[in-house]
C-alpha cells in the first residue's frame, strides 16, 4: 500500500510539473508580442539566455557541479554547437513568427514539433511508428487543414505575411525537433542543467553581435515586465519540464504539454479584455476551434505513440 502511495504522488506531482510547463508555454506567446512591440527577436532571446543562463550557473556553482569542455571531447563539442544553434534558432524563429501570427496561429503550428521528432527517429534512428503515433499525425495534419480552412488558398498559393509566418514556426518545429535528436547523445556525459547552461552561454556569444541591447532603455514598464516575465518563464518553464521528465515518462509530459495551445487561447482572451490597446481578438470560425481541438489531441496521441526508453 506504501509502494502504491508513493506511485500515486509521483504520478500527481509529474502531472502538476507537466501542467506548470504546459501552462506557462502556452502564456508565453502573449507575452513574447508585447515585447516584439519595442524590441526584435534576437534581443528578446539575448536577454531570455543571459537571465536563465545566470540562474543555472549559480545553481551548479552552488552544487559544485559546473561542467568540465574536457568531458565532451571533439565529436560532442560539435555536436554541443551544433544543438546550441538548433535552440537558438527555435527560440528566435519561435519569437519571430510572432510578427507575421497571431499567439493562437502560432502556437497550434507550433504542435508540429513532436511529428518533427517522430520523423527524425524514423529517419536518423530507424525507429518504427506505433499505430497510435500514426493515427495521431493523422490527426495532427487534419486538425490543421480544419484550422486553417479558411486560408488555405493563401497558405498554398501565395507567400504574403501569413505564409512566411507559417513557415517560420514550421522552421521553429523542426529546429526543436533537431535539438532534441541531438541533446540525446550529450546527456551521456552531461546532466541537463550542465547541458543547458553550456547552450545558453553558446547562445548568448552567439546572438550578442546581432543583438540591439540598447533597446531596453527605450521600454514602458509594461514591456519590462512583460520581458521579466519571458524570462522568468525560461527558467521555471523548463525547470518544471526537467524536473517532470525526471519522475513521469516522457509521453505523458509530452501529451500533458500538447494541451499548451488552450492555454494560449485563454490567455489570449484575457489579453484582449484587459489591455485592448495592446491586442486584438483573432476571428476564427466554428471549424477553426474544432481543427485546434484536433491538432491538440493528434499531438498528444503521437506522444504518447513513443516507444518508452
Amino acid at each position: 500500500m506504501k509502494v502504491t502511495n508513493i506511485e500515486a504522488t509521483k504520478h500527481w506531482h509529474g502531472f502538476f510539473l507537466s501542467l506548470t510547463t504546459a501552462v506557462l508555454w502556452g502564456i508565453l506567446p502573449v507575452f513574447l508580442s508585447l515585447c516584439l512591440e519595442v524590441m526584435n527577436a534576437v534581443t528578446i532571446t539575448l536577454y531570455r539566455f543571459f537571465v536563465a543562463g545566470i540562474f543555472v550557473f549559480l545553481l551548479l556553482m552552488k552544487n559544485k557541479s559546473l561542467p568540465r569542455m574536457s568531458a565532451l571531447g571533439r565529436n560532442r563539442g560539435l555536436l554541443l554547437l551544433a544543438a546550441s544553434l538548433f535552440l537558438v534558432f527555435n527560440y528566435v524563429a519561435n519569437v519571430k513568427g510572432l510578427e507575421y501570427l497571431n499567439p493562437e496561429t502560432a502556437q497550434i503550428v507550433m504542435q508540429t514539433a513532436p511529428f518533427m521528432l517522430m520523423l527524425g527517429g524514423v529517419v536518423f534512428f530507424k525507429e518504427r511508428l506505433s499505430r497510435l503515433e500514426i493515427c495521431g499525425a493523422v490527426m495532427l495534419f487534419t486538425g490543421l487543414i480544419l484550422f486553417f480552412n479558411d486560408r488555405l488558398a493563401d497558405l498554398f498559393l501565395s507567400l504574403g505575411q501569413f505564409t512566411t509566418g507559417v513557415l517560420i514556426i514550421l522552421f521553429a518545429a523542426i529546429t526543436w525537433a533537431g535539438y532534441a535528436l541531438m541533446q540525446k547523445p550529450l546527456l551521456k556525459v552531461l546532466t541537463t542543467k550542465q547541458l543547458t547552461l553550456l547552450i545558453y552561454v553558446i547562445g548568448f556569444c552567439v546572438l550578442l553581435p546581432f543583438s540591439s541591447v540598447s533597446q531596453l532603455l527605450n521600454m514602458q514598464l509594461i514591456h519590462v515586465l512583460a520581458l521579466l516575465f519571458c524570462c522568468l518563464n525560461t527558467i521555471v518553464g523548463y525547470g518544471a519540464f526537467t524536473e517532470a521528465l525526471n519522475i513521469w515518462p516522457a509521453a505523458k509530459v509530452s501529451a500533458v504539454l500538447a494541451m499548451a495551445p488552450i492555454f494560449t487561447f485563454l490567455s489570449m482572451l484575457i489579453a484582449v479584455q484587459w489591455l485592448p490597446q495592446h491586442f486584438t481578438a483573432s476571428y476564427l470560425d466554428h471549424w477553426a476551434y474544432i481543427g485546434a481541438a484536433v491538432v491538440i489531441t493528434g499531438s498528444a496521441l503521437t506522444a504518447l505513440g513513443r516507444p518508452k526508453v
